[in-house]
């Protein structure tokens, strides 16, 4: 469930009669559990509770039902139960269905209310459904709530409307919801007379609804129609009460979709709510899924919180202003600039979606602008203007909201820093609001959008709002100089597996005659580009969220050349992290955020978090493509180890359907003699046998053996699927394969002694990357990357923290797992030369860690490398592996991470720069000087 659908259900059941035998499993099914676990709990074979009355599940909640006038005592023994810390609890609530109280227990944080009230109270209890929430959402759940209303009235329409759900029409509906939402808004702060809107259509409107549409279409004709021309227009006079709107907003509002019974009751349930409470930030991402069909089951959940959008917003631009405001002192000449400054800005998102970085934008602005205001005691009407703030959107409605979203945060804006009074006076008839286009960012030229500015025109900012101009002169408005414009967002991902023939085509057109290689692109990618290129024509610098795919592996080499040759260079970046919604048990897609600009007189800073999830930022002089304080060197795969390592090759793969794999069961349904099962089975080892000790057999034939066996009747059967398998494939190869259906798809076993292997992907929780050392006639598994009988100390450099930062680094991750390469990971992994006595060393290292894991047998790596539950005897070895390991490189231990990458990417640059002909650098340096990074 998501969090819309569970505020339905807490409403309803708040609304309905309190019965005390079922509250308990109706609360836990307001909150998505499923029929079966509460029948469990319910029959009291899972319910754990030994408070009367209780209910407990365990790590969710601890519930009891009591008496009239004993919640409070029913509460302390809910929190002294044993069975409450036992079963890891995280909630405990107590309810006599008059009040209610209850408790998170890992914050402390408490709610008593009214039993009727406790759905305006749903979103302190959303983690028991999965969903990490947010501050602004437990204190005001007015935005879920009227995200659900309107949804069920636009799908509604939709049913009454067939004709407006055709696509030419869906911008209609859609600009008549925006017109919807304005006029509920307008009721509650007050820019309408105390509910006007909707008791208007409530008396007006008969109960059938039948004229529901008319009586809708006529306020619009109102609000669209200035005073002096309402009598010749003959706007009604129940009508005629409305203020004129305007403003774009009410323009041609004739049509009007008809009206269900239910529909009308749909309105005027919206418009109960209190609409002054509504963030315009949050309700503006979350509704973006009611017009979008595909997006619907989504609904609620396209919240960004505001921290994560200031992660873009601060770096790019706000503390910088911040910063400038706390130097000015009391200097009222230097607040006095810095506001014409911040006047001017301009803040363009070309992938807006329904506005939320523009109006946390915005409302930041405002708030550097108000404290100047007090400081100087200055004329408090912002000089803030809608109209400097741009948008792209591809969505009709989004736009629409994007659009309204602005208007509602400046009115909120106005009436928190000028007063509520010259609020509404200077709200109508709306002025121009943010210039957000509809179309496709990619494919649109964004110098039309968002001209360059070779500087303002004071003449024609209306500073004052409707009531009149400001004496600019008097103010040292005609010196403001050129404004500054930043792009900024959260573009659409999509790796290039899963993009459209469409999105193709929208990379095609930025990226076709730069490179050859732009399919592997991220679709954010062509944002990134195109941000480049603007930088280029105008005063900007760019912030974008991306998937942290665009800086590791091949990706890296293909886009950031590109974007360093137009000058462009990182200025600040923000390390991996998750840019979680409000899904239910969702985790969120691992994300980057890189802000270019030209690099003149820039302080580089790059934010990350410790382990202790504290935010550390770190000023330094270069940020390059991987985001690590280091020169901008472009690492690119190569078929042989640079620095003489071994040769790592990949496993072998079977593409057999399953049928040359066998499990313990399987190998002994085949009936084999012991000379069938010497001859023909082979141990196997794929990725989740070397991590979690699973034990794996598979079917290894020869040539040479294949008649003698296939006169076992089991392995016959088998390489006949494994025939039929390949030849249902749609790859000639693979159909072609099927002739030898008794081998692997890909021989790729070149031992004869062991061989060390290292899964291709692995969890970035494990503070090392897994590897192992498997036997002589082990078959090692595609999943795999494998050393034949390579020495042992290359294990040591496997399992070294140097190691672990270069591949997180330079190898592409799945979200934030390891996806280790062997071309671009171990091929490139730079390292000094080694004595045979710094070989014997790690060889030694290597040994004790195989003894220290032998000792705790049969524990996995999976259990040994549990961060938690390392044994301190294995984390002993490794540490001497590292300490080991890095004298060899700087004579002690490194520091941290950081200093790691800055030594390995040092010596990969100097790698590749001696490895280069004589008059033809190395295509890292080329890059280099194509970039002019010194």
């Amino acid at each position: 469930m998501n969090a819309v659908e569970i505020e339905e259900a807490v409403s309803e059941l708040a609304a309905a009669p309190f019965d005390a035998r079922e509250f308990p499993f109706a609360f836990l099914t307001a909150f998505g559990n499923k029929a079966v676990t509460v029948q469990r709990l319910r029959a009291g074979s899972g319910n754990m509770s030994d408070v009367a009355g209780g209910v407990l599940q365990r790590s969710n909640i601890h519930l009891a039902v009591c008496a009239e006038g004993l919640v409070t005592e029913t509460m302390a023994a809910l929190r002294a139960s044993p069975k409450t810390a036992a079963n890891k609890v995280k909630f405990v609530l107590a309810t006599d269905g008059i009040v209610m109280e209850a408790e998170e227990l890992a914050s402390g944080e408490l709610l008593a209310c009214d039993y009727p009230k406790c759905a305006d109270h749903f979103g302190f209890f959303l983690p028991l459904a999965g969903i990490s929430t947010v501050r602004q959402i437990k204190d005001n759940p007015v935005d879920i709530k009227a995200t659900g209303r309107l949804n069920k009235l636009y799908v509604e329409l939709l049913k009454d409307n067939p004709d407006w759900a055709r696509s030419e029409r869906r911008p209609d509906l859609n600009h008549f919801m925006a017109r919807l939402i304005f006029c509920m808004f307008a009721e509650d702060t007050g820019i309408f007379p105390d509910q006007q809107f909707s008791r208007t259509v409530e008396q007006m409107s008969d109960g059938g609804s039948a004229n529901t549409h008319e009586v809708i279409a006529e306020l619009f004709r109102a609000m669209a129609t200035p005073a002096d021309h309402r009598a010749a227009a003959g706007v009604r006079s129940w009508a005629d009460q409305f203020p004129f709107v305007n403003g774009g907003l009410f323009a041609d509002a004739a049509d009007c979709p008809r009206f269900s019974r239910i529909a009308r009751t749909y309105l005027l349930r919206a418009a109960s709510l209190d609409w002054r409470e509504i963030n315009p930030d949050i309700f503006g991402s979350m509704i973006q899924a009611v017009a979008d069909d595909d997006e619907r089951g989504n609904l609620g959940m396209h919240y960004t919180s505001v921290p994560n959008i200031l992660k873009v917003l601060n770096p790019l631009y706000l503390d910088d202003l911040r910063g400038v405001l706390a130097a000015a002192g009391d200097s009222v000449r230097k607040l006095k600039a810095l506001r014409r400054r911040i006047a001017a800005i301009r803040v363009f998102d070309p992938a807006c979606g329904s506005g939320n970085f523009l109006v946390i934008a915005y409302k930041e602005m405002r708030e550097i602008e108000h404290q100047i205001v007090r400081k100087i005691d200055d004329t408090p009407r912002s000089w803030i203007r809608l109209n400097n703030f741009y948008g792209i959107e591809i969505k009709s409605f989004a736009a629409e909201i994007a659009r309204l979203a602005l208007l509602i945060a400046e009115f909120q804006c106005d009436v928190r820093m000028i007063s509520q009074q010259e609020a509404r006076l200077m709200v109508l008839p709306l002025h121009r609001t943010g210039q957000i286009r509809v179309g496709n960012a990619l494919r649109v030229n964004w110098l039309e959008i968002c001209p360059p500015a070779t500087g303002t025109a004071p003449e024609e900012w209306d500073l004052a709002g409707p009531t009149g101009r400001l004496a600019l002169e008097d103010d040292g408005l005609a010196e403001a100089e050129g404004p500054e414009t930043y792009i900024c967002g959260n573009p659409p991902y999509k790796g290039g597996t899963w993009q459209t023939e469409e999105q193709k085509d929208d990379l095609r057109g930025v990226f076709d005659g730069r490179t050859k290689n732009w399919k592997s692109l991220d679709y954010v990618a062509g944002w990134f580009m195109k941000a480049a290129d603007y930088g280029v024509a105008s005063r900007a610098s760019s912030a974008f969220v991306s998937t942290n795919s665009i800086c590791q592996g091949q990706q890296v080499a293909i886009l950031w050349p590109l974007i360093f040759v137009t000058a462009r260079e990182i200025v600040f970046a923000c390390t991996s992290f998750k840019w979680a919604n409000l899904a239910s048990h969702n985790a969120g897609v691992t994300v980057v955020i890189v802000g270019l600009a030209d690099p003149a007189d820039k302080v580089r800073r790059l934010y990350s978090t410790d382990d202790s999830g504290e935010g550390v930022v770190r000023e330094t002089t270069n940020i390059n493509a991987y985001l690590v304080s280091s020169r901008n060197v472009v690492v690119e795969k190569d078929a042989r180890s640079l620095f003489g390592l071994p040769t790592m090759s990949r496993g072998s793969s079977p593409v057999d359907g399953g049928n040359l794999l066998l499990s313990r069961d399987d190998l002994w349904h085949l009936g084999l003699t012991d000379d069938q099962r010497h001859r023909f089975i082979r141990r196997f080892c794929g990725s989740d046998e070397l991590i979690n000790g699973i034990e794996k057999a598979c079917i290894w034939i020869d040539d040479r053996d294949v008649h003698a066996a296939v006169k076992s009747p089991g392995i016959s059967e088998r390489i006949r699927r494994v025939r039929a398998f390949r030849q249902s494939s749609p790859k000639r190869a693979t159909v072609e394969a099927s002739s030898c259906a008794h081998r692997f798809y890909e021989r790729k076993q070149a031992g004869r002694k062991h061989a060390i292997v290292i899964p291709r992907v692995s969890s970035e929780h494990r503070e090392f990357l897994p590897v192992g050392l498997v036997a002589t006639g082990t078959i090692v598994g595609d999943r795999n990357f494998a050393l034949f009988d390579s020495p042992l100390w290359n294990m040591a450099l496997i399992a070294s923290r140097l190691h672990w930062v270069w591949i997180g680094t330079v190898c592409v991750r799945m979200r934030t797992d390891f996806s280790y390469s062997n071309t671009l990971g171990w091929n490139t992994f730079p390292v000094p030369p080694l004595t045979e006595k710094s070989k014997a060393d790690l060889t030694h290292c290597a040994e004790d860690i195989l003894l220290a894991r032998e000792a705790h047998f049969p524990a996995t790596i999976a259990d040994l490398y549990d961060p938690k539950a390392m044994p301190e005897d294995l984390r002993h070895a490794h540490e001497r592996n590292d300490e080991t390991l890095e004298r060899i490189y700087i004579g002690r231990r490194f520091r941290n991470d950081t200093e790691r990458l800055e030594k390995l990417f040092d010596l990969y640059a100097k790698m590749t720069a001696a490895a280069a002909p004589k008059g033809k650098p190395a295509k890292a340096v080329e890059r280099l000087q194509a970039a002019a990074v010194p």
